[in-house]
């Protein structure tokens, strides 16, 4: 199972301002490992999706062009105090993760 995300979700007069931490190792399977010269397979984080009490607000495909560890940010108009913001996403191995924060 991935580590955590890291969810910052403040309001911002009536627009939420949220910025969430990925902690994934981004591997695009065309980079070599150093000591033994193989590549290193594809590991990538290809869809996500954002949701606010249960409502979706922001959906993403990646591809491999995405760096580790990616810090995505994006505002959402309608949101107050005290939502749940709910923040999921699937690999290309399957691996999947969600982690959930209030907006403060």
């Amino acid at each position: 199972m991935a580590e955590p995300m890291k969810i910052r979700a403040n309001m911002q007069g009536d627009v939420a301002d949220i910025k969430v931490l990925f902690n994934h190792v981004m591997e695009t399977g065309q980079r070599k490992d150093a000591k033994t010269g193989q590549l290193i397979p594809a590991l990538f984080i290809q869809d996500v999706n954002a949701t606010i009490n249960g409502t979706t607000v922001m959906t993403a495909n990646w591809g491999t062009g995405i760096s580790k560890n990616p810090l995505v940010g994006f505002k959402v108009k309608g949101a107050k105090a005290g939502d749940k913001v709910s923040i999921s996403w699937v690999d290309n191995t399957g691996d999947k993760r969600t982690d959930e924060a209030t907006i403060s």
